[in-house]
């Protein structure tokens, strides 16, 4: 009888990659139900041409690499970098902000770096910057919600101002968004930040149309479907807590120092918690298991660091939500938190 000794490691992970993409993509349907319910197809849409982006351009790349096509878009990933960008770029964003977003997304910061598993930045996000930074009007012309809207859109009307700017009764997407009147189009966290710069207090921003209870009406149920999702993740063991419970506590304590020395120009903590992408971002950007950090103690700092991050960019930042530009910052700062952090050799 044969006695076979294996190299280590000795415990191995029953799950593919690809298997781990479909439980993220699967985890962030409640999310995605939300913004459609809210905003409308126009998500559904940036989704759909972001997953057909995603498989083009992986396999143009794979080619012009002579790369076997089907190794890179087998494992999902690229479907996972589409869907994170589809759903943090507004729902009636032009055809080309998405099309830009994914081709320096997927090409610059994924392929040009090896491909899966060599990438040191989050490539959604260095996808949504590039946008945010060079599309300013594009990138911010969130619609409000569907309730605070006369005549909501409907899937026709997002498909044609996707693809030809204009709504199917001849209506440009501006056009559009200055006929709902009373309604800003600022989104919870702009509004905030404007109504502060204007000289106003974050206590009066609060009290405009689209706000909820707490974060903004909309914005509030979908960071809560995002966490649902997240939990989802952590109880099938597809991601682990660290990162995310470090991000929310970083955020938290961050925000709560920032609402007792100066309440006025500080937003609550529950609005940081449940506006923008801070869900989004707690569970399904900055847990990426490439970019982010590989140590426990790592990954509580990495958290953390991004969390508190966050309210300084919303807070005195130029950008209304700062999560992308944190999560950035993080990526760079892994290698000299995975080296503070790595744990003691064996015996040493």
């Amino acid at each position: 009888m044969a006695f076979f000794i294996a190299s280590s490691p000795h415990v191995h992970q029953k799950r593919s990659t690809s298997d781990l993409m479909k439980w993220v993509m699967i985890a962030a349907c409640p999310g995605l139900i939300a913004q459609i319910w809210f905003f409308g197809w126009g998500t559904l849409i940036q989704l759909v041409l972001g997953l057909l982006l995603a498989v083009l351009l992986e396999g143009v790349v794979m080619k012009l690499r002579k790369r076997p096509v089907g190794a890179a878009i087998d494992d999902y990933s690229g479907l996972v970098t589409a869907w994170l960008l589809a759903v943090a770029i507004p729902p009636l964003a032009p055809w080309w902000v998405l099309f830009t977003g994914m081709f320096f997304a997927i090409i610059i910061a994924k392929q040009l770096y090896g491909g899966m598993g060599q990438n040191p930045f989050n490539p959604a996000m260095i996808g949504y910057v590039v946008l945010l930074i060079s599309f300013p009007l594009q990138m911010t012309s969130w619609m409000p919600p569907h309730s605070l809207m006369g005549d909501p859109q409907s899937f026709r009307d997002a498909l044609h101002v996707i693809f030809t700017g204009f709504n199917t009764h001849g209506q440009s997407l501006q056009q559009v968004r200055d006929s709902i009147d009373g309604v800003t189009m600022a989104t919870p966290l702009d509004a905030v930040k404007t109504t502060i710069r204007a000289g106003g207090t974050a206590a009066e921003a609060v009290r405009q149309k689209q706000f909820g209870l707490v974060a903004g009406l909309g914005w509030e149920m979908i960071n809560l479907a995002y966490l649902l999702g997240g939990l989802l993740l952590i109880r099938l063991r597809i991601i682990q807590w660290y990162i995310p419970v470090a991000f929310l506590g970083g955020l938290l304590v961050m925000s709560l120092t920032g609402r007792l020395i100066s309440p006025e120009t500080v937003a609550s903590p529950l609005m940081h918690l449940f506006s923008g992408a801070t869900m989004l971002g707690a569970f399904f950007i900055a847990t990426d298991p490439v970019s982010a950090s590989t140590t426990v103690k790592g990954r509580l700092i990495f958290g953390a660091f991004i969390g508190v991050m966050v309210v300084i960019i919303r807070t005195w930042g130029g950008y209304p939500d700062g999560v992308a530009f944190a999560v950035l910052l993080a990526n760079m700062c892994v290698p000299l938190i995975d080296y503070y952090t790595k744990p003691r050799t064996y015996g040493h």
